[in-house]
Parts: structure tokens; C-alpha cells; sequence
């Protein structure tokens, strides 16, 4: 059986999640046209080398409209990602599905970032206490996010596992600011969505798990669980925009393991 496993001991963000699937695809080159090309406003996405540690990964930066994401503070609400200047792309979920729809990019891959942001929105309504409808996702909904999510629906839709697994996910621990104020780590929408998943904090300070990176691995894992036997074939690394003791990174592998159903 085909299986990919995700190392989330560092957490999962949308762009560390690209860039390690993206170390895994034949051919680099060819997804950076397709995501380009599938009209999201305004969006480019850059791929280049990045080293955490000594190990050197791949780093995915969104361009909207030639400006480049800027890391920010300790615990934005990002990993990093985005930034207060996108405050005019809040959204709700109407707007996010009427992107996504129109984007060219295959059906499936258009069902399954409809359905990641559906759990956000979810998430979202619940903790702040208003309809699905009235959700506005501040810097979730940002044009970048967007891109993170559909370009890590294409790639899995192109690398085609049977099986996805994936380790307990690292939230990290204290406090992280986002537009609410400053919220607990994991952030309450984040710990909405990882609901019934294994996670734990652990002395890194700061939040190593966005709710897009939640939702992501939320949506596509089939189970989580220490790595299995498996006869690896690729090994990918999604390098984040912060940088801790730890390399900051999702590792992605993949090859083949027997069937555990």
C-alpha cells in the first residue's frame, strides 16, 4: 500500500505542509505553474531552499499582488504567515468558496479545499458564537491561506496515497495574538478542530499549529500514530517562517507499508 506519513512534531501550517509535499512531487516546476495559473486573485506562489538546524527544506512564500508575506511578532496568529496590511481580505466563507469554485484546479481537489475551510468556519462559529454564515476569517481567510490550502489539496491529488497517517501534533504552549486579543495556544479554533486528534504542548513557547494547518491535517489524515514499518521512497521538508531550537519543519515521507486496515 502507497502510504504517506506527516511528521508534526513541529506543529503544521499550511505553507510548511506545500512545502514538504511539494519536496515529495516529481516535478516541482510543473505544480508552481498549475497553482499560478488557477486564478486565485492576485496570488503567486514561490517556492526556494531553506535551512532550519543544518537540514535544508524547501520555504513557500505567496506573493498577492507582488507583495511579498512578511513574518511578524512572537505569536501572531499565523506561524509567521501573514500579515495586519491583509486586514482588507477578511472574508466569509461565501467569499472563500466563490474563489475556490472558480479556481482551475481539478473537481476533487476544489471539493476537498471547500470542505478544509468548511471545518474552520465550523471551528470559528463555535467558539465565537455566531452563524457559519457570519464568520469572517481574519487572517485564516487571507488570499495566502487560500493558496496554501488548494496547493496542498493538488499535491495530494497528484502524489495519490492510499492511506495518509501522521504523528500526534505538537500545538507548542502560552499565548498567541490575533485579532480577538490574546487567546491561549493552542488558539480556540484550532483546538475546535483538533478535537478527538492526539496533541500535545511541551516547552516550546508559541503557536506551532494554525487552524489552517489543523484543518489540513484534520480533513486529509486517516489516522494518527507513531510512524509505521515502511519502505520510504521520498522524504520532504516543509520549512516554517520562525525559528526555535528545533528545526522548524513538516516532514513528509512517503513509500510503501502493508496494508493495516
Amino acid at each position: 500500500m502507497r502510504a504517506l506519513y506527516l511528521d508534526c512534531g513541529m506543529g503544521a501550517a499550511g505553507d510548511m505542509l506545500t512545502g514538504a509535499l511539494l519536496e515529495l512531487y516529481s516535478s516541482p516546476a510543473e505544480f508552481l505553474k498549475e497553482i499560478n495559473a488557477a486564478g486565485l486573485p492576485g496570488v503567486k506562489v514561490a517556492a526556494s531552499p531553506s535551512e532550519k538546524c543544518g537540514v535544508v527544506g524547501t520555504r513557500i512564500d505567496v506573493f498577492i499582488n507582488g507583495e511579498e508575506e512578511k513574518p511578524q511578532a512572537p505569536h501572531r496568529h499565523t506561524h509567521g504567515a501573514h500579515t495586519h496590511s491583509r486586514a482588507h481580505r477578511h472574508g466569509g466563507l461565501s467569499d472563500i468558496s466563490e474563489i475556490i469554485s472558480r479556481a482551475a484546479l481539478p473537481e476533487e481537489v476544489r471539493k476537498n479545499a471547500l470542505a478544509v475551510y468548511s471545518l474552520i468556519a465550523a471551528a470559528e462559529s463555535k467558539v465565537h458564537g455566531v452563524p457559519v454564515e457570519k464568520v469572517h476569517f481574519h487572517e485564516v481567510g487571507a488570499l495566502d491561506a487560500a493558496a496554501d490550502v488548494c496547493g496542498v489539496c493538488l499535491l495530494l491529488h497528484r502524489l495519490a496515497p492510499e492511506k495518509i497517517l501522521a504523528s500526534p501534533v505538537h500545538v507548542g504552549s502560552g499565548h498567541v495574538r490575533c485579532a480577538h486579543g490574546v487567546l491561549p495556544v493552542p488558539a480556540p479554533a484550532t483546538a475546535e478542530i483538533l478535537r478527538g486528534v492526539p496533541i500535545y504542548g511541551g516547552a516550546l513557547r508559541g503557536e506551532l499549529c494554525t487552524p489552517t494547518g489543523a484543518a489540513l491535517v484534520r480533513h486529509f489524515v486517516d489516522a494518527f500514530a507513531p510512524m509505521p514499518v515502511m519502505r520510504v521512497e521520498k522524504i520532504g521538508y516543509g520549512m516554517g517562517k520562525k525559528d526555535f531550537a528545533r528545526a522548524n519543519c513538516v516532514r513528509a515521507m512517503i513509500g510503501e507499508m502493508e496494508d493495516i486496515r
